[in-house]
């Protein structure tokens, strides 16, 4: 006897959707070439995550704060990843728009990148990257260069399909056995 498709609820899981938002003001005039922006969408797109739409913006926060809420509310991506403004310049507010955006605080993915990302350097104290859930969107700060982008994804990409698919109720309970 063949299994019961009711023994199986979560098998047919759809790809996850993602966008990408690159904040530097240098880089939203073309005065700067975006790298990091690109290796987040390279990772991703492995990963198997269709990439739903990329963006330069400034760095200012209500513009992003506008941007997180019409990718997790109108296009429902299922995972925003931003990267840069997360140092300590005036001009760094993508925490700030993050948190002014979320619904929910997930905080143990951003807590992973900087304890991870404590055994490479020691700055990575300096970093202030958080990880909120807005509605059914995963929101994930990153920091701005291209090494460090890749470092912290390279932390965390194995376990955000799990934590997307809980989010998105395809899939049981994180206890194990």
């Amino acid at each position: 006897m063949g299994e019961k498709l009711a023994e199986k609820p979560f098998e047919n899981k759809l790809p996850f959707t993602a966008a990408v938002i690159t904040l530097s003001d240098k880089g939203s005039k073309g005065e700067r070439e975006d790298l990091s922006g690109p290796a987040i969408v390279e990772i991703l797109e492995h990963a198997g995550y269709e990439i739903a739409e990329t963006m330069i913006l400034p760095d200012e926060q209500a513009t992003l704060e506008k941007e997180l809420i019409r990718l997790a509310d109108e296009k429902q991506v299922n995972l925003i990843v931003t990267t840069g403004g997360t140092g300590f310049s005036k001009r760094d507010v993508t925490p700030e728009a993050t948190l002014a955006v979320a619904t929910r605080n997930a905080p143990g993915i951003a807590e992973a990148i900087r304890a991870g990302s404590m055994k490479i350097t020691p700055r990575a104290m300096l970093s202030r990257e958080v990880s909120v859930i807005r509605n059914d969107s995963l929101i994930v700060n990153l920091p701005g260069s291209p090494k460090a982008v890749r470092e912290s994804l390279d932390m965390v990409i194995d376990q955000l399909d799990h934590g997307l698919n809980i989010l998105l109720g395809r899939d049981g309970e994180c206890a194990r056995k």
